[in-house]
């Protein structure tokens, strides 16, 4: 069988062919004479050689969709337990001495580094058992990302080429993410850090050059070493759910005076800082003001989810309390329910896109249109309610 790739650059050539349908043996060699046209050597080329075809379970995993959509409480649940806040803090004290000289040189808080560690590879545990390069070959194969993937697999043989790794050692993620940070070979690229000073960046197994790799992403990214990523905060009961959302930003002075407090009711503190309102679960659950630390969070992976995630679990690292507004019984909508609720606003010219069963930006700026013509809080959240209110009109 022939997949079809468009779109597909013939460099021995130097012509574009579109629609061109392709052997994965053709498109192989197709990429082994432009990797040898950037430098790469034939030694490592003949990683390529034992590659397979597509592996189905990559492909399977990278077009999957989960049965509910995850809610924060179960997202958050999953990743911030008892044992992980136990381990985390005592890792902070085993490596103390090597976060600190991380600290000095990248104004990153150790705390934060162990957060990104837990959260990205269980500390290390679990670093994902597939071939980054026969991974990043599937995918690049596949037309739906292939340009994405090509250049990140041309990467990936670059840094074998370099001596970082050797290509039967270059483990990672279904989708290519490498070792204890899980590291893109374009990020890998960018932001390694030889820290223990061997003349090789092993973001596998040194975690000399775990931290300083990290550390030197979220540093060139804008990281803030003087500022935390937030807080939990609570909400006047006459909020305007208009304003929340990371588009909207404000002084803390600003915030204050709209009559944000700290969960303990003092006045939240007041900085040369700006600062936006984050409501994972709609009205009705916690609500989070985040400030610059956390948007630098989401350049490693931008769901709010996981930049909530990170910097409260960081905070529960330094002794810092639970959430204290975690709503108790938070229902998922699954993607029947989610794309239901999409062919409603649609039909009622409140346009959330296709109907997919995924909430994205989209479908949250029609539901809060939806949610302003309805005169209900514009929290953008999708919810069960919601969803009968919208059936009603029907």
């Amino acid at each position: 069988m022939k997949p079809t790739i468009l779109f597909v650059l013939l460099f021995s050539f130097g012509v574009t062919v579109s629609a061109q349908e392709q052997s994965f043996d053709e498109w192989l060699e197709q990429l082994r004479v432009e990797a040898r046209s950037l430098g790469i050597s034939d030694t490592t080329l003949t990683a390529l050689d034992s590659l397979e075809a597509p592996l189905e379970r990559v492909l399977e995993l990278d077009g999957s969709q989960p049965e509910f959509v995850q809610t924060f409480s179960r997202y958050m649940g999953l990743r911030v337990t008892d044992r992980q806040v136990a381990r985390g803090q005592a890792l902070l004290q085993q490596h103390a001495t090597l976060l600190e000289e991380v600290r000095q040189k990248y104004s990153m808080q150790p705390q934060y580094l162990i957060a990104f560690w837990a959260i990205e590879s269980n500390f290390g545990s679990n670093t994902g058992g597939f071939s980054v390069l026969q991974a990043l070959a599937t995918l690049a194969f596949d037309p739906r990302r292939a340009e994405m993937f090509r250049r990140e697999i041309l990467t990936a043989l670059k840094i074998i080429d370099e001596g970082h790794i050797t290509a039967a050692n270059m483990s990672g993620s279904w989708a290519g993410a490498m070792g204890q940070l899980q590291f893109m070979p374009s990020i890998f690229e960018r932001y390694g850090v030889d820290g223990d000073g061997d003349g090789q960046i092993d973001i596998w197994n040194s975690l000399p050059d775990i931290f300083h790799s990290a550390a030197n992403f979220m540093s060139s990214a804008g990281w803030k070493g003087d500022e935390r990523w937030g807080r939990e905060v609570l909400l006047p009961s006459d909020f305007d759910f208009a304003l929340a959302g990371t588009n909207t930003r404000k002084p803390l002075q600003q915030w204050r005076d709209i009559g944000i407090l700290r969960v303990s009711g003092g006045p939240i503190p007041v900085a040369e800082m700006q600062a936006s309102i984050v409501i994972p679960s709609g009205a009705n659950g916690p609500a989070f003001l985040v400030y610059d630390n956390f948007r630098v969070t989401r350049t490693y992976n931008s769901p709010i989810f996981y930049a909530l995630t990170v910097g409260h679990l960081a905070d529960r690292f330094s002794g810092g309390a639970a959430i204290q507004h975690m709503p108790e019984s938070e229902q998922a909508m699954s993607i029947a329910d989610v794309t239901e609720m999409q062919e409603y606003l649609n039909s009622l010219g409140f346009d959330s896109g296709a109907p997919d069963g995924r909430v994205g930006s989209r479908t949250r700026s029609a539901i809060r249109s939806f949610q302003e013509q309805q005169q209900l809080p514009m929290d953008s959240y999708p919810s069960h309610s919601l969803l009968e209110k919208l059936r009603n009109l029907f």
